[in-house]
């Protein structure tokens, strides 16, 4: 199934502020703006995403998107994440696409054929894409657009499987091992850097940056 993808970006001076009691604090808007020109170079390589779609008030956000011939809509109230995904879906409703993939900017690992793997397995309904914690929910497929209302945020794998099941939906889990590890934590900061020391041709931005934070990123 082809679709958009819709990915919510938060202002990068508001970003990873999880990561604020790390020796990494002072870079979080540089790894922000990495990561998220790693998730669009990723999503580049999907054959079966129609538009992608970043969703942000960040004028940085806006130029990422450019530059790799990503659409931007504007979010200039910067609520929250589930707003910006709904922004994201009603425009994507208007221009009359039959399904959306709502994805993070800070998932640098992302590859677009694994996306393209659970785009083809998906019938009408809802997808969930867990965090690597397992409770989390790190993406969503939804077919259609509007099959729900996105409920990210601690718990929300559970969450959006019964929204779909209240609406009616078919719910499935769609197993994406490169969206899987989201930035949060220093420990995630860790993982990160363990699965780029290896390839890290794989998120080159991100790579850069975290070569620059030094052998220590805590």
């Amino acid at each position: 199934m082809r679709a958009t993808a819709i990915v919510p970006v938060k202002r990068f001076e508001r970003a990873k502020s999880r990561l604020t009691a790390s020796a990494a604090s002072a870079h979080r808007p540089e790894l922000a703006k990495a990561m998220l020109a790693d998730v669009l170079l990723g999503l580049e390589e999907s054959r079966l995403l129609d538009r992608i779609v970043v969703v942000s008030g960040e004028p940085d956000a806006v130029e990422i998107a450019v530059r790799a011939g990503a659409d931007h809509l504007d979010d200039p109230d910067d609520a929250g994440h589930n707003e910006a995904a709904m922004l994201g879906i009603a425009d994507a409703i208007e221009r009359g696409a039959e399904c959306v993939a709502l994805l993070p900017g800070d998932c640098p690992l992302v590859e677009g054929f694994e996306l393209d793997r659970e785009l083809e397995a998906q019938a009408p309904g809802v997808a969930v894409v867990p965090d690597h914690h397992g409770d989390g929910t790190n993406g969503l497929i939804l077919a259609p657009p509007d099959a729900i209302t996105p409920s990210f945020g601690p718990g929300s794998r559970k969450r959006h499987h019964r929204l779909a099941k209240e609406a009616g939906f078919r719910c499935r889990v769609a197993t994406i091992p490169s969206l899987a590890l989201d930035l949060d934590t220093a420990d995630d900061l860790d993982a990160l850097r363990a699965a780029l020391g290896i390839d890290p041709k794989r998120a080159p931005a991100t790579s850069a940056v975290l070569a620059a934070l030094g052998d220590d990123p805590r």
